[in-house]
């Protein structure tokens, strides 16, 4: 009787410290996006001789390569695969057929070659669009960087002014609703047009009684003077190309639907503005010079990693 109940502790001791093991194993060493990274996976990285770091930083850039390659969008087509095929095969001097029996002789399927170089197509636009994404410029460095380097020109008297044509310019606004779609808020603002076009009302009382653009609205649509580019694009093109004292046609943007008039233009100091878009863009190239040498560091920069030490 003493012999058995010995004989099922020391199984259940085992057993005990069996599950211990494994629960030492499964321990939860770092997470990524809020994916779980065990330590078991660790192991089976990292071998016997592997470093536990690296073989964690392999794990974490295996995952958000492949959330880069999910997001990313990109796609590869098979006739392009193809065309690369000819064109390999043309660049060595060598007719398809030619070229088949060389893959043949290395031990290649076409198939296989094919998929490796899908692959490459792949990565080559996972890695662009991760590039890509790891830019985060804020407006602060922007100004800090413009105004640093317009003084620094100004200390050196080789600071060169900007000038640019700003448009005094007023619209109405109608937003769409449940009640207003598109085809409405247009041919509502076709109306209003009409109107003022042939006297019925001024743009100023129009924009006062229609215009969802409350504040210009209250001053006659006007926005006051400034350069195209201060808007958005639909708004911008419409400033562009509507001639002075006349009035657009109506036109959506992503706020909703305008008509609007050019009432003035003058040139402006755009010198600051010529600055900052230096700034902008000194920091967007190196960002991408940065990400370039290294796009998989490049994905941890917006990942969220958290870290588990024993």
């Amino acid at each position: 009787m003493e012999k058995s109940m010995l004989k099922s502790f020391l199984f259940a001791m085992i057993g005990f410290l069996a599950f211990s093991q494994v629960q030492a194993e499964e321990r939860v060493v770092a997470t990524v996006n809020g994916i779980p990274i065990l330590q078991s996976q660790v192991n089976a990285v990292m071998g016997k001789k592997g470093s536990q770091r690296a073989a964690l930083d392999k794990i974490i850039d295996d995952i958000l390569t492949d959330k880069a390659i999910k997001e990313s969008g990109v796609k590869v087509n098979q006739a392009e695969v193809n065309r690369i095929v000819e064109d390999i095969a043309e660049r060595n001097g060598l007719t398809y057929g030619q070229f088949l029996d060389a893959l043949d002789y290395q031990g290649i399927s076409l198939n296989a070659f094919k998929q490796q170089i899908s692959r490459q197509m792949l990565m080559a636009g996972v890695r662009n669009h991760a590039i890509q994404n790891s830019v985060d410029v804020t407006r602060e460095q922007v100004d800090a960087l413009g105004k640093q380097m317009l003084d620094e020109a100004k200390a050196k008297g080789n600071a060169k002014k900007v000038t640019g044509k700003e448009y005094k310019v007023r619209h109405i606004l109608l937003k769409l609703n449940p009640l207003l779609n598109d085809a409405q808020a247009k041919a509502e603002l076709e109306r209003i047009r009409r109107d003022i076009i042939s006297g019925k009302m001024t743009f100023a009382d129009a924009a006062l009684k229609y215009s969802k653009d409350y504040l210009s609205g209250a001053n006659g649509g006007s926005l006051g003077y400034a350069f195209p580019e201060a808007y958005v694009g639909p708004f911008a093109k419409a400033v562009e190309t509507t001639r002075q004292g006349s009035i657009s046609a109506p036109f959506k943007s992503e706020f909703g639907w305008h008509i609007l008039e050019v009432v003035d233009s003058r040139d402006g100091d755009k010198t600051e503005d010529a600055y900052r878009q230096k700034a902008y863009e000194q920091i967007v190239n190196s960002q991408l010079q940065e990400a370039t040498k290294d796009w998989v560091k490049a994905l941890r920069k917006n990942a969220d990693i958290q870290y588990f030490d024993k």
